[in-house]
């Protein structure tokens, strides 16, 4: 008898646990870590047709889960370079519901967010290894959460952004797609 898949976990790859302070060791684990994300996400999404995109984690598709990453991961870049050219600036808080929602989100092939992500992980990498120490106390104000946001806490935030939405994936071609 078939017994139905399990609820996905609220959050696959763990909770987000913000550190108390940034450290080098961290810091340089942390970059690599978004050097190696979009590596693992096009590996979680090899192979997958159309409909297995289609596939649901939760409320998004596998689909919308890749385009999602890319859209926040570029915005995540754009802020990373405001909070180094600008003196804490304000940044532009997106529905991402919303953006999900979206023609493109729903239905556009995930290859153009694959090559997307891939440059601007590439990118930021490049730039975050070549910052001085210093620099990574430079931060930016988001008006939702009412908080000063320095680049150490936000890289590491995206780091594990791009872990989590990854495992989702992973999770559901482990437990809705295999046979």
């Amino acid at each position: 008898m078939d017994r139905p898949a399990p609820e996905p976990p609220q959050f696959p790859a763990g909770a987000y646990e913000v550190p108390g302070d940034y450290e080098d060791g961290r810091l340089r684990a942390q970059i690599a870590e978004i050097e190696h994300a979009p590596v693992r996400l096009r590996a979680a999404v090899a192979g997958l047709a159309g409909d297995q995109l289609g596939a649901v984690y939760r409320n998004w598709s596998i689909r919308q889960i890749v385009h999602h990453i890319a859209d926040s991961h570029l915005n995540g870049y754009i802020r990373f370079r405001l909070a180094l050219t600008e003196e804490r600036p304000t940044i532009k808080p997106y529905d991402e519901s919303s953006w999900a929602r979206l023609e493109d989100a729903l239905t556009a092939d995930v290859e153009p967010s694959l090559r997307l992500l891939e440059g601007v992980h590439a990118r930021w990498v490049h730039l975050a290894r070549s910052l001085p120490r210093d620099a990574w106390l430079r931060a930016f104000y988001h008006p939702e959460s009412r908080e000063t946001v320095p680049l150490w806490r936000h890289l590491d935030q995206y780091a594990w952004h791009g872990r989590h939405h990854t495992q989702q994936i992973v999770w559901v071609r482990e437990h809705r797609l295999t046979p």
